[in-house]
């Protein structure tokens, strides 16, 4: 008999003795993978997150960047080379539609020229999709994002635990004047409380500065700050597990930007910086998050504008499929 998820269902469509539709993600052999509407992993598009256990989410801005623009076509391209990802993972064992009802519930309408506005739009609408029982898995659109989504995250949550992954700390203060902007969020979610700083991780931080303690601000406030150049030539596993460690089972929130990726890897986004994490290191960190009580997660600052192959929104979309496949549940059945 197939196993049910955490919400009672059966992946053979039974829900508590009923009868329901289960879709899994659309496979190449019912249409081919260049074809048909661009959803998540070619999954249904549903019109909100009722009934669901996760869903993919965009949230296509650009509007807190403060230099090269194009994120806000980020979410569109992520889906268009999603078409690409098997419902199966092949390196860890994990099934996550076998376990969880999932869908994409679309964009959520942004004002693109009014950034205040924007937040209030992303906080209510990841909230509603957190009131109805669902893990959004947020699909970007610039780092600024995540300042809004983590005030919906503390509302349900309270303060919650964050594993954050970037070439930059975006603890600024303000940034031209503003307190809002793509180099804040994680500044702002201090002074909110929306997280525990005591439980922030942040990895793959590296490139030029303003200062010798850059870095410094969230250290005094008991993040930990793990550079690039602490993480070459190492696998992250080890440090994976001290992270859980440190976590517990207290509510956690990744925030993964893709220019934590060397160039190399991943050329399309706005601030490129050298000597980043290899994707073999992303997997280690992502993966390494199994155990977590994971509530959301987003993955950013994909620009197609400067991903002329496709392969950054690629990656993206990979490592979002990765997260599911982390969030409880779905290897581990509770």
């Amino acid at each position: 008999m197939a196993p049910a998820n955490r919400r009672g269902r059966h992946a053979d469509g039974r829900v508590d003795g009923r009868e329901m539709t289960f879709n899994q993600p659309l496979g190449g052999n019912e249409m081919a993978r260049f074809a048909g509407i661009a959803s998540m992993m070619r999954l249904p598009i549903a019109p909100d997150a009722a009934g669901l256990d996760a869903c993919f989410v965009g949230v296509p801005m650009d509007i807190g960047t403060s230099n090269r623009a194009g994120t806000r076509h980020g979410p569109r391209q992520i889906r268009t080379e999603s078409c690409l990802i098997r419902p199966y993972n092949m390196g860890t064992g994990a099934a996550p539609f076998e376990r969880l009802q999932v869908a994409d519930v679309g964009d959520l309408a942004i004002n693109t020229f009014n950034l205040p506005a924007t937040c209030d739009i992303i906080t209510s609408g990841i909230s509603d999709i957190l009131d109805k029982g669902a893990i959004p898995l947020v699909l970007g659109g610039d780092h600024t994002l995540t300042y809004p989504v983590l005030r919906a995250m503390a509302k349900r949550h309270g303060p919650v635990a964050l594993v954050h992954v970037d070439a930059h700390a975006d603890t600024s203060d303000v940034m031209f004047g503003e307190r809002i902007a793509h180099g804040t969020p994680f500044r702002r979610a201090v002074d909110e409380q929306l997280i525990s700083p005591e439980m922030t991780i942040q990895i793959g931080l590296r490139g030029s500065g303003y200062s010798p303690g850059d870095y410094d601000w969230g250290r005094n406030r008991g993040f930990e700050v793990v550079t690039a150049e602490m993480c070459w030539h190492k696998s992250l596993s080890p440090l994976m597990q001290r992270v859980r460690e440190r976590i517990g089972d207290t509510a956690t929130y990744v925030s993964f930007d893709i220019d934590s990726l060397d160039p190399a890897f991943a050329p399309g986004t706005g601030t490129v910086e050298l000597g980043g994490l290899t994707t073999i290191q992303a997997l280690e960190i992502v993966r390494g998050c199994q155990g977590l009580n994971i509530v959301g997660a987003d993955l950013v600052e994909v620009s197609p504008p400067y991903d002329p192959s496709g392969n950054t929104a690629l990656i993206g979309a990979q490592l979002l499929f990765e997260i599911l496949c982390v969030l409880p549940g779905v290897k581990d059945g509770a």
